[in-house]
């Protein structure tokens, strides 16, 4: 795909406004998560006793882990990732943290305890913050609202989400000038994001209730004029929206198939894991045959954004932070940044370590630190 110019939207003053010249975004089909995997080792050194040796060797990790960044991940080859014990051979080596959502810094609706005190701590010591979910639900400005919710003094211009990713997808690929529109499995967050770049679409959240007829003669009847879908996660998920889908996808000539992400679980209430978009996604190219393009982590659309947007160029100053190893550390892995994985999600310490068979897709794939939560990043204790 030729490199195109976006012009896309961003947040001034707590309006949602276009700006142009944002950057070309690179995008990855679901089979590229397994190039984040490295090779596995192990320092098996976790004791009191040990600490010195911890110390010494995390310094050293710090150094190979620097040199590693710069190139692709498979380039780097990581031993086992190592729990955090002194928290300033991450902190000293990072100016910039980016927070997967949920599972790091909430679970549900409810904050996990201490987060908004590291936070506050992070802009003390004067690192760059920013938040970047595959979470398409919401809209930036619908997670600015959840934010605040929870009282978290997070900007909109520091939160990224897939379903702004695949809206900026859409305008960077000239999508509008088509004339086509988008169908939608999802919820209002890409559909509001749709409507700030100007992008007409139909289903969504406007389809929850709909039901084909499956009697003699039954058809639905699609939209002709449809040159892409567009897959979220979906709390309404029904047949008739999986039926349309299929017929665009099957019948409409080069109607594109997209997929906001490919999670398998998430976090919808902080009592257990839920059927996440991997579910959606799956059932789409279950009845289609065909894959989609990723927008979201471990797809590089958002890093290249943010990349380009705010000048930086060495990202062996950055620190992704996340609680999956498939989507977060991939992410990371894959595009030069350093690693941290939270234990306070998805991925627990004995799929980490081996200890456990890992699930499907997550072979490999190696942090370079590890924390219960981020609050290890200070101590803190809730």
């Amino acid at each position: 795909m030729a490199s195109r110019a976006l012009s896309s939207p961003a947040f001034v003053g707590g309006a949602i406004l276009p700006f142009s010249a944002a950057p070309h975004f690179g995008t990855a089909k679901t089979k590229a998560t397994g190039a984040a995997r490295g090779t596995s080792g192990k320092y098996g050194i976790y004791s009191c006793a040990a600490a010195a040796a911890i110390t010494t060797l995390q310094a050293r990790r710090m150094r190979n882990v620097k040199r590693a960044a710069c190139g692709p991940a498979t380039t780097g080859v990581l031993n086992k990732a190592e729990k955090l014990q002194v928290p300033q051979f991450l902190l000293g080596n990072v100016d910039i943290f980016i927070f997967d959502c949920d599972g790091v810094i909430w679970r549900g609706d409810s904050v996990i305890p201490g987060i908004p005190q590291v936070i506050d701590k992070l802009r003390a010591d004067g690192k760059t913050l920013f938040f970047v979910t595959n979470n398409s639900t919401k809209s930036r400005a619908g997670y600015k609202s959840k934010f605040t919710s929870l009282g978290l003094d997070v900007q909109p211009e520091e939160i990224f989400s897939s379903s702004f990713a695949a809206a900026a997808y859409l305008e960077q690929t000239k999508f509008k000038d088509t004339g086509k529109k988008v169908y939608i499995i999802g919820e209002k967050g890409i559909s509001e994001e749709l409507d700030l770049v100007g992008i007409p679409w139909l289903g969504g959240e406007g389809d929850k209730d709909q039901a084909p007829n499956l009697g003699s003669g039954g058809k639905v009847d699609v939209d002709h004029d449809v040159g892409a879908v567009v897959v979220g996660f979906d709390r309404h998920i029904n047949y008739y929206k999986l039926q349309y889908a299929q017929l665009c996808l099957n019948e409409l000539p080069g109607c594109e198939f997209i997929a906001t992400n490919m999670d398998r679980v998430t976090h919808l209430t902080d009592a257990q894991e839920w059927a996440g978009n991997g579910t959606m996604v799956g059932a789409v190219s279950g009845c289609t045959g065909r894959e989609p393009t990723v927008v979201g982590k471990p797809a590089p659309l958002m890093i290249d954004y943010i990349a380009q947007k705010y000048g930086i160029s060495d990202r062996s100053r950055i620190c992704m932070v996340g609680d999956r190893l498939d989507t977060d550390i991939a992410f990371g892995r894959n595009n030069g940044l350093k690693t941290c994985l939270t234990l306070s999600g998805v991925t627990s310490e004995d799929e980490l370590m081996d200890r456990v068979p890992r699930k499907k897709g997550t072979e490999g794939i190696q942090p370079e630190f590890y924390v219960d939560t981020i609050c290890d990043f200070y101590g803190i204790r809730p």
